[in-house]
């Protein structure tokens, strides 16, 4: 599995896996959403955050993720029906 894993990473482009690591250390993003775009699973999105970021980086990332519900659909409370914070975008005041 793991070989088969790698080969379809490395088919992504660059901005795809930049997309994709923003999405992965987004809290309220979830894995499905990330396959839904991408067609990249969670342990894909495992290998890629290994493979691009640091090693104490990903070790830090890891630790958050696997404990967060928000990361994962069928765990999410019904309370959360958007992917990011209300007040994360801002408009842009015009001056």
């Amino acid at each position: 599995m793991k070989t088969s894993v790698r080969n379809k990473v490395k088919l992504l482009s660059e901005d795809e896996t930049s997309r994709i690591i923003e999405m992965a250390w987004e809290d309220r993003t979830p894995f499905e959403a990330i396959e839904r775009l991408f067609d990249v699973s969670e342990p894909e999105v495992i290998e890629i955050m290994r493979s691009n970021i640091k090693r104490k980086t990903f070790n830090n990332w890891r630790a958050r993720v696997s404990g967060r519900k928000t990361k994962h659909i069928k765990l999410r409370s019904p309370d959360v029906s958007r992917g990011y914070c209300s007040t994360q975008y801002k408009p842009v005041r015009k001056r």
